[in-house]
């Protein structure tokens, strides 16, 4: 993976050394700019065009969620604006989550996440996919479930991004087996390895063969990011 470049945009000063200090254990991480609120986080993007941004959601001039919003109507004006937000919070709420996510951002990650976490979510969002804290997986799932049920545009609904072509088509080459599909409808259910093991007459350590196979096939890191991305692309529902 070639070097990351990260932008900090939090306005405690204790929280922000470290997030620092946590992403710059990481080698290929590269801090290139920290602002202490939305105002000049918002023009420090501009200016320095990072690779991701962590973005906490509790910024004293403007929040996290409309500083998104706003830099989004800057990417419609400018397509060399291409930074991947991390939205960093103590917040799981439905209501801030489904926000974040319908204001444009790629990733939503609690404040309490170890620093190992933290990193595999920078370098996830850095590679276009989302890193969703399991911490608000059912509130995400619910989301784009309802999503599917109905195409409707509703003004209390949040719109998740779906696919992108290319991704839709490497999903489409690598198609699951049956079992592998089987499993994951259980994913997506909730069950963890032992309880798929026990409702498909497997052994836990081939229910995790499974689930790396389905890992690799839907380009995701992790359960949380396979349960969305199989119910976005309809293989589950």
């Amino acid at each position: 993976m070639s070097e990351i470049r990260v932008v900090v945009i939090e306005d405690h000063n204790l929280t922000r050394i470290g997030l620092r200090a946590a992403l710059q254990t990481e080698a290929e991480i590269k801090i290139v700019g920290e602002a202490a609120n939305a105002t000049d986080g918002l023009q420090l993007l501009k200016a320095l065009k990072p690779d991701v941004a962590t973005i906490d959601i509790g910024l004293p001039d403007m929040d996290g969620i409309e500083l998104t919003r706003q830099y989004r109507q800057c990417q419609q004006e400018n397509p060399e604006y291409t930074t991947k937000l991390l939205i960093l919070t103590m917040q799981n709420s439905e209501e801030a989550v489904l926000a974040a996510f319908g204001a444009g951002a790629d990733s939503y990650c609690m404040k309490d996440i170890e620093s190992e976490k933290l990193v595999d979510a920078v370098k996830t969002t850095y590679t276009g996919s989302p890193w969703i804290d399991p911490a608000i997986a059912d509130i995400v799932l619910r989301q784009v479930r309802q999503e599917n049920v109905s195409s409707r545009v509703s003004t209390k609904r949040v719109m998740i991004e779906g696919l992108d072509p290319e991704l839709e088509k490497t999903i489409e080459t690598c198609a699951l087996t049956q079992r592998e599909t089987e499993v994951l409808e259980l994913i997506v259910a909730g069950c963890d390895n032992a309880e798929i093991a026990n409702k498909l007459y497997l052994t836990v350590g081939t229910v995790k063969t499974h689930v790396r196979g389905i890992l690799g096939k839907l380009c995701v890191a992790d359960r949380t990011q396979a349960a969305v991305r199989a119910l976005r692309a309809g293989i589950v529902h």
